[in-house]
């Protein structure tokens, strides 16, 4: 029977390190810069080394972002199968670990690819679409951030300066503040263009945009966060991606505790959800504002109810998607 090998690579900004394990043995260890080429090279001479086929081995590698950016593209150009695992999974499954470098850490990711090979999870790359809409939803982030920050600095800081020196820096904070609001502009334009040249995107967005509470925004990071609907099985699994689905938490005599959201989640996700579910409650008229008031009325926790609010929203949202028709609003929640 045939080896079977697991590289292990710890992703940094400027390098990798790489193990190569099979049979619970270290076979070979090395460096290489963070460059699509070097990877491939590596990857190819490896390959040679060891008489491996693409089938004989697999890539695993924590999901550090962008910086697996060149990852990707080395696997694709080799082809060989590539596995992202969540950094917290690799390293919760580790045991009791003490020290940590680059060297030692790529081994326990092999060490973790070769102990639950029977989870592996190959990575598919999304569209060119998709990858461009992240990136660009990235940098509308970032420029929202520092707009709200100008526009704090504007309305916070009159009266507590001297009026000529808080002019001339009004009149800098306007032109930082007018600069920005034209830069998320031409952003939107372009996120729109990207869509509209997706028959398969600009449907999903039409869709999403039919469930009550959900708009531009909501629907956009939704069709990024889950690979245009490919990445979760259901919505149950988003939830608890997003940190919105309850667990209980007992144990032994403890068992009074209410059921809980954990705060391992993708918290600007769950903000957006968050201000979708406080939007629709405060409507004057609609299913989920009447479900709202009913669970008020019976004595249930605001942000309890809000909560189940956020994943009814989810549910809808997956539901248009999997029956590819509009929202239809229904008489009872």
């Amino acid at each position: 029977m045939q080896n079977f090998y697991f590289i292990g690579i710890d992703v940094s900004k400027k390098k990798l390190d790489i193990c190569v394990m099979s049979k619970s043995k270290v076979l070979k260890e090395e460096q290489v810069s963070n460059h699509p080429q070097a990877i491939a090279t590596v990857i190819a001479g490896i390959k040679e080394e060891l008489s491996m086929s693409n089938d004989s081995f697999i890539i695993c590698a924590e999901h550090t972002g962008q910086y697996t950016y060149p990852l990707i593209c080395a696997s694709k150009s080799v082809g060989c199968k590539l596995w992202l695992e969540n950094a917290s999974q690799i390293k919760y499954c580790s045991g009791l670990t003490r020290g940590k470098n680059d060297k030692v850490d790529a081994r326990r990711i092999a060490e973790y690819a070769m102990r639950f090979l029977d989870k592996v999870k190959p990575y598919n790359r999304p569209t060119e679409e998709l990858m461009r809409l992240k990136q660009l939803e990235a940098e509308r982030s970032l420029y929202l951030t520092d707009l709200s920050k100008y526009k704090a600095q504007l309305s916070d800081q009159e009266g507590y300066m001297e009026d000529k020196i808080f002019k001339r820096k009004a009149k800098r904070l306007k032109e930082m503040i007018k600069s920005l609001e034209k830069t998320l502009k031409e952003i939107a334009a372009e996120m729109a263009e990207v869509i509209d040249s997706s028959e398969e995107l600009s449907r999903q967005m039409l869709l999403l945009k039919s469930v009550e509470g959900v708009g531009p925004v909501v629907a956009m990071n939704m069709i990024i966060a889950t690979e245009a609907f490919t990445r979760f099985d259901n919505p149950r699994q988003f939830n608890c991606y997003v940190g919105v689905a309850p667990f209980a938490y007992t144990s032994g005599s403890s068992q009074h505790s209410r059921n809980r959201v954990s705060h391992r989640a993708v918290k600007y996700l769950k903000c957006l959800l968050h201000m979708a579910a406080v939007s629709v409650a405060h409507k004057k008229t609609g299913d989920l504002k009447t479900y709202f008031e009913r669970k008020v009325a019976e004595g249930k926790n605001k942000m309890t109810i809000l909560n189940a609010v956020r994943a009814k929203l989810v549910a809808r949202m997956f539901a248009v998607i999997r029956n590819n028709r509009v929202y239809q609003p229904i008489l009872s929640v």
